[in-house]
């Protein structure tokens, strides 16, 4: 799989650098690569780094108050281009081309898209900082942002897994892979190993527990309140051993879990609490995203392949396929009620299957440019939100039928998107070489009167 880039907002800053007395003084300048490449100097002078950089950036940061008073969300300052955001809009529109791996005839997919009323504000603007951004390992792994409350959300930068406190709007590392990964936790017949230099291409955090795989078939546990790593191995061999997704989840006894897939064809099941090996399923086509059903039981698994299997989850028994999609998927979710689930697709769509009759889908929704990289559900159901792999994250109100709507555009690259557990607050992690940064949405309630004191 090759590797596309996006130098669109590139084009905007070029743009920008020629106005006459720009100032936009830049921690992240030609400094960046000298600094990723000497991990000490990384670890060592984070604090004091985030501090230079939070008073230089703090000015871009964009509040819910001055994005009311017309200031850009992402702080582009259109009004001092030589072009309108709506024209960019147009020409990002006419010129992104989606990535296909399989090409398929597509004139009826329109066909099978719901009629959705968009211009819906379920979420409203909250915050947008620069402080933190995302970054991409691969083009089509896009689950790189984690919240475990609408306060505390988890992101990947460069080498580092950072801590952003909405609260206190600053940053902290709380995973450096640069410098050498060492495991902590010593039990007989545990089958860790040092790491180094780890591309961190996916991860999770659940349970008071990160987890993170890379780009080489590595696997990295480490507990939140703990300072160092407790486990972490290179799981396969494989040439082609990608990481393209892991889980926490709870199994249908209640044990905590943890599954990894793997471009080498396999899912694999370890114990959360002593990371022994619990199962191997192999199948037939690289394994691009796994996701277990509330109640622990289904397991649907999705890769190189137009198909998604439904599994026991205990065994890897195959229970059916569900069949619609045109090319491969990357990510799924599941309804909290069990039997929804939802699969993002490269043919630019996101599937919802009721697997109590996996005949056909249930609804296809649709995004604008781009194939649906990231699919969640809010903890109550309500919404689902996807992400395109660029400029667009859709909602959709299930109380509707989803056929009620909201779309956040914006420019960049899309590295995740999460709702925090109580389902107040919608993250957005954009990576890009100057607006890269950390879109927060909040839930529209009626007290409208509490935004206004912020």
């Amino acid at each position: 799989m090759e590797n596309l880039g996006n130098d669109f907002l590139d084009y905007l800053v070029d743009d920008y650098y020629d106005v006459d007395n720009f100032d936009d003084d830049s921690f992240f300048g030609d400094d960046e690569a000298q600094r990723n490449s000497d991990a000490e100097s990384v670890d060592d002078d984070f604090e004091e780094d985030f501090e230079m950089l939070r008073q230089s950036k703090s000015r871009t940061d964009t509040s819910a108050l001055e994005a009311r008073n017309g200031k850009d969300i992402q702080g582009i300052p259109w009004e001092r281009l030589h072009f309108t955001r709506e024209k960019c809009r147009e020409t990002r529109l006419k010129q992104y081309k989606n990535y296909e791996n399989l090409s398929r005839p597509r004139e009826d997919l329109e066909k099978e898209c719901l009629q959705v009323e968009m211009g819906h504000a379920f979420y409203n603007f909250q915050f947008n900082t620069r402080l933190v951004k995302s970054t991409i390992v691969h083009f089509q792994l896009r689950n790189l942002l984690w919240a475990t409350s609408k306060h505390d959300v988890y992101l990947m930068q460069n080498y580092s897994v950072l801590h952003w406190s909405s609260l206190l709007r600053r940053s902290k590392e709380v995973l450096n892979v640069a410098k050498p990964v060492v495991p902590t936790l010593k039990l007989p017949g545990l089958m860790s190993q040092p790491l180094s230099r780890v591309q961190i291409s996916t991860m999770a955090v659940k349970e008071n527990l990160i987890v993170a795989g890379g780009f080489q078939g590595e696997l990295i546990c480490k507990y939140l309140n703990h300072p160092e790593v407790a486990f972490c191995t290179k799981i396969t061999a494989n040439d082609n051993a990608i990481t393209n997704a892991v889980d926490i989840y709870r199994d249908s006894t209640g044990g905590t879990r943890i599954m990894t897939a793997n471009n080498d064809a396999k899912v694999r099941i370890y114990d959360a609490e002593n990371f022994s090996s619990l199962g191997c399923f192999p199948f037939d086509w690289s394994v691009n995203n796994t996701s277990v059903s509330p109640d622990g039981k289904l397991l649907a698994v999705l890769g190189d392949s137009p198909g998604c299997l439904i599994t026991d989850a205990n065994s890897g028994r195959a229970i059916g396929c569900l069949q619609g999609h045109l090319d491969y998927s990357f990510t799924s979710a599941w309804h909290p009620n069990g039997h929804i689930l939802a699969t993002g697709n490269q043919d630019t769509t996101c599937r919802l299957w009721d697997v109590r009759k996996m005949s056909e889908s249930m609804a296809v929704l649709k995004g604008r440019m781009g194939a649906i990289r990231a699919v969640k559900f809010s903890s109550d159901g309500r919404f689902v939100a996807m992400a395109e792999p660029a400029d667009f994250v859709h909602i959709f109100d299930s109380q509707s039928g989803y056929i009620e709507g909201q779309e956040i555009d914006m420019f960049g690259e899309i590295a995740g998107i999460c709702f925090s557990p109580d389902a107040e607050s919608l993250f957005v992690g954009v990576s890009d070489r100057t607006y890269g940064s950390l879109l927060e949405f909040n839930r529209r309630r009626d007290n409208k009167y509490l935004d206004s004191m912020i």
